[in-house]
């Protein structure tokens, strides 16, 4: 899981939002990207969920993040080992953990 934090306000992020965007559409087509979304309230940042990447890939998509070249945002970064998923979730992990080994 990848914990975005806006190391300002959101009004800072704003003019690289849309290269957020297009970086958040980029991991989600090649599949690396399962879920995203802004916290609520949004001025926290966002979450992200990744599947199918060792920690040290993470770390590097981290930092290819627009909001972080510009210096806007950080991020946290928590691996799960997932004990337990509901069944369509479980599927996709599955495949995902055979395409990325």
């Amino acid at each position: 899981m990848l914990r975005v934090h806006y190391t300002g306000t959101e009004a800072d992020s704003a003019p690289y939002t849309a290269a957020h965007v297009d970086y958040l559409r980029r991991h989600h087509a090649d599949g690396t990207f399962l879920l995203s979304g802004q916290t609520v309230p949004s001025e926290d940042g966002g979450v992200i969920v990744a599947c199918g990447v060792d920690r040290d890939t993470a770390e590097a998509i981290a930092a290819q993040d627009p909001f972080v070249v510009a210096g806007v945002a950080r991020y946290e970064i928590t691996t799960v080992a997932a004990g337990r998923a509901h069944p369509g979730l479980a599927d996709i992990l599955a495949a995902r953990s055979t395409t990325r080994a």
